[in-house]
């Protein structure tokens, strides 16, 4: 793809996704995974979901890529063993509490965990493989200390700052939005967490919301 990985525009000093480009990729992803889900007969579980394996075209919309350990699922509600893992940090809680080697649980509910994680990512620009997060503070932990009222805390601060004409208000109430949808998504057990239809549907919601702030300057 023309413009790379998620994780390059993320990361990089020479590239910037403004918040209403940030939340147009989440909806890209979200809508790549109600396919796979619900898409077709056999449901199809990524389980390697991250800003590394998304990729941007030229027109920065956002394709999911490298299904090297994808799994597929007899039908929505199935379940399988795995031996496959995915990366530390973005892996739900059934994998992280499975020995390596050991066989793990894997459905599509673990790619929704997934998601939470990436979307946490997106906003705040911290990756939840770093050094300071651990057993004690994962990021969702991190995350969920800092909700609501102190949500401009952990969001990326370039974000905050640039000069679109997204008023800054509208800013923080969808990042706060996008961040409860996370969480909402990284619900420890796969039952309590949302399904991947109604993620993308609250996700359209919120750029329909900071979409009608653009006419207004910070």
């Amino acid at each position: 793809m023309p413009n790379g990985s998620l994780e390059k525009w993320l990361y990089s000093y020479n590239n910037f996704l403004d918040i209403i480009q940030r939340v147009n990729i989440a909806i890209d992803i979200a809508s790549a995974l109600e396919y796979l889900h619900h898409g077709y007969s056999v449901s199809i579980v990524h389980c390697d979901l991250k800003p590394e394996n998304v990729l941007l075209d030229g027109d920065l919309v956002a394709h999911l890529s490298d299904f090297g350990i994808s799994k597929l699922l007899g039908d929505i509600d199935s379940i399988t063993k795995t031996r496959m893992f995915g990366t530390v940090g973005y892996i739900a809680p059934v994998f992280v509490n499975v020995e390596y080697g050991g066989e793990g649980i894997v459905s599509v509910k673990s790619d929704v965990y997934s998601f939470g994680i990436l979307l946490m990512e997106v906003f705040t620009r911290r990756k939840p493989t770093e050094e300071s997060f651990d057993e004690r503070m994962d990021m969702k932990q991190w995350v969920t200390t800092f909700m609501p009222e102190r949500v401009t805390d952990i969001a990326d601060a370039n974000l905050l700052a640039d000069d679109s004409r997204v008023n800054f208000r509208a800013k923080v109430n969808c990042i706060s939005s996008i961040m409860k949808l996370a969480l909402a998504c990284c619900a420890y057990t796969p039952e309590d967490r949302m399904n991947i239809t109604d993620v993308l549907s609250h996700l359209k919601k919120i750029k329909s919301q900071i979409s009608k702030s653009r006419r207004v300057r910070i």
